[in-house]
């Protein structure tokens, strides 16, 4: 709480720095007395300077120096020659990107805490007298059993003893579809059950349950990711400490040597700072990076700070997850197959008739296909779900029934139904007419149209293999890699296998950058050099966690992201190279000769206007580009 409180002040006092600026200006501007603007100029220093300034303060006690130290210290000379407005300028810059990463750590916070909320307070362990008790979930022990209902939530990780039904996966496994779980079956804490009940045996404490290992994975990426800095930044002690010495040496030189007088000398040591200080360099590192963040934010891509924004073109190897980022994370008819004894459409509708009751993404994928083929749904009666294996129903005086088909299902040695359902890719459903197979039903989670492009476009930037990172079976895997031309294939992943394959991938050299969007993702995002993450249906943590966000999920985005990075770090480069011409001519005038004050004011502000408007360039349509591989 405490620290969530000097976040929000830091938001507070960066908005109120820049109202006081924006006042300044409009006094200054409407030719009020220099008085009253100077005071808001003054008073805007005083809100977004006493806390870069305090901590530079704290620093200095700690043998470091940092550029906000300077800046602040850049800002009160400029006030000091009567350059007030350059000064508050600068404040202002800086109170408001420090507000901007406060607020954004503190999101990511919040969102790992809240997690936890995926897992239920409370569970039913059952006595060996049958008798039931309501208790924490934290105190639960391994060998306890438990008793989920329907519908609930599971908290803990364990293995079903009793009880047949589907659980829901997809928010820590990525798993598009409900799997079935029977005796024997792992289940883990933050899952939802189905229809069925099932009794489970508590096989793991809260404390390691999978809900708490990747909370437990996002903070430990997050503090080490914290730690990445803008290049600018990494020379920030050296460049701000050396400035200030320089300034003390320009200050006493000529008094000591020269027999100058301390009003000259200390004329020639405010010029000195002026010129040499890093607002041209700040300037030719930010306006790029943030014209650039504007472009993609116009074409749906929210980059989160500047420093993923010169990051994200450093990419050398591309990671995406399965579903709900390559594919749509829900399921479509791709096949009907039939026994002979009904048509394809038949059967179709019949098992249509059954499942328009049903909840189940299944049930509600096949009544879609149903539709749009323009085929009748028969009504049907006695409705009743099969927890764990589909539903029955009966359909015009015959009795229904549609249920998964396991992949080693058969039939009978002639039974073609049964002779296909093990080669079939995706999820398979047969269809029961009065207990007689005629016919089976696959869905396939629907691949995103843009996905073969997109990820073709990656390949071509970074020259490397694209990896495809899934917690579904090694048969859906290979069939969506195959459809997309992947050819580093990763099937059932936890979330901890997908953050150990991005660290071990980074480990050797590469930075990685993975696109993903739900809870069995965030780890790995926040572990990445860059996570993405899918943002329309994307889990809350998943966003927060990541990096950059796509707004309307079109992954074509990627790439263009990373091109579009590229290009922003040569117009920093060559910003740089400007603001460091400027920085060295004014510095050498100065030192060699006599810079007349208003020339050093011109020659610093003029090159930050010239690197500011350069990397205003990246505002422009055409940075955007579809061509990829010229970066």
């Amino acid at each position: 709480m405490f620290r969530t409180g000097i976040q929000l002040a830091k938001v507070r006092w960066a908005g109120l720095a820049l109202l006081l600026f924006l006042i300044g200006g409009a006094l200054q501007l409407s030719n009020a007395p220099t008085w009253a603007y100077w005071t808001a100029y003054l008073t805007c220093y005083a809100a977004g300077g006493w806390e870069p300034g305090w901590a530079g303060l704290q620093a200095l006690r700690e043998r470091t120096f940092d550029v906000d130290l300077l800046m602040v210290l850049a800002a009160v000379a400029a006030a000091a020659i009567g350059q007030v407005l350059d000064g508050a300028l600068l404040i202002v810059i800086f109170a408001t990107s420090g507000a901007i990463e406060a607020v954004i750590t503190q999101r990511t916070a919040d969102s790992v805490t809240s997690l936890l909320n995926l897992a239920p307070e409370q569970a039913t362990r059952l006595h060996p007298d049958g008798s039931e008790q309501n208790v924490d979930v934290a105190n639960l022990a391994i060998g306890d059993l438990v008793l989920i209902r329907p519908g609930e939530r599971i908290g803990a990780d364990g293995t079903v003893v009793e009880g047949l039904s589907e659980v829901d996966q997809q928010a820590i496994t990525g798993e598009s579809v409900p799997v079935p779980r029977r005796p024997g079956d792992e289940v883990l804490s933050g899952t939802v059950n189905g229809t069925g009940a099932l009794r489970v045996r508590v096989e793991r404490a809260a404390g390691e349950s999978v809900i708490a290992r990747v909370v437990a994975m996002v903070e430990q990426a997050s503090a080490t990711k914290a730690k990445t800095q803008l290049f600018i930044e990494r020379v920030e002690q050296r460049y701000s400490l050396g400035v200030v010495v320089a300034t003390l040496v320009v200050l006493a030189i000529p008094m000591v040597f020269f027999d100058a007088s301390f009003k000259a000398a200390l004329l020639r040591a405010i010029t000195f700072m002026i010129v040499a200080s890093p607002c041209a360099v700040v300037l030719a590192t930010m306006p790029p990076l943030l014209s650039a963040m504007a472009n993609a934010g116009r074409h749906g891509v929210l980059v989160k700070s500047a420093t993923v924004m010169e990051a994200v073109g450093r990419t050398s190897v591309f990671a995406f997850d399965k579903t709900g980022t390559l594919t749509e994370g829900a399921p479509e008819v791709t096949r009907v197959i039939t026994a002979g004894r009904l048509s394809q459409d038949q059967v179709l509708r019949t098992a249509a008739a059954a499942e328009q009751s049903s909840e189940h993404p299944l049930g509600r994928a096949i009544l879609r296909a149903t539709l749009e083929r323009g085929l009748d749904v028969p009504t049907a009666q006695d409705f009743q779900s099969l927890p764990g294996r589909g539903v029955r129903a009966t359909v015009d005086g015959h009795t229904v029934r549609v249920e998964r088909a396991e992949r080693d299902d058969r039939h009978g040695a002639d039974d073609e139904v049964g002779k296909r359902v093990g080669k079939e890719v995706g999820t398979v459903v047969t269809v029961h007419l009065d207990d007689a197979a005629v016919g089976t039903i696959t869905l396939v989670d629907r691949l995103r149209p843009a996905s073969p492009a997109a990820v073709a476009a990656a390949a071509d930037l970074t020259g490397t293999p694209v990896h495809l990172l899934t917690g579904d079976d090694e048969t859906t895997a290979q069939h969506i890699a195959s459809r997309t031309r992947i050819s580093a294939v990763h099937a059932r992943l936890l979330p901890q296998d997908k953050t150990r394959i991005v660290s071990q991938l980074q480990e050797a050299g590469e930075r990685v950058l993975l696109v993903g969007d739900g809870v069995n993702d965030a780890p790995a995002l926040a572990t990445a050099a860059t996570g993405v993450a899918m943002g329309r249906h994307g889990s809350d943590l998943a966003l927060d966690t990541a990096d950059a966000v796509i707004v309307r999920d079109e992954i074509d985005t990627v790439p263009r992201l990373v091109a579009l990075s590229r290009r922003a770090h040569r117009i920093v480069v060559a910003n740089l190279v400007i603001a460091a011409t400027f920085i060295v001519v004014l510095v050498t005038w100065d030192l060699v000769g006599h810079l007349p004050l208003p020339l050093a004011v011109a020659g610093h502000e003029g090159s930050t206007v010239v690197v500011a408007l350069n990397g205003l360039r990246l505002l422009r349509a055409h940075a955007w580009s579809n061509d990829w591989t010229k970066d």
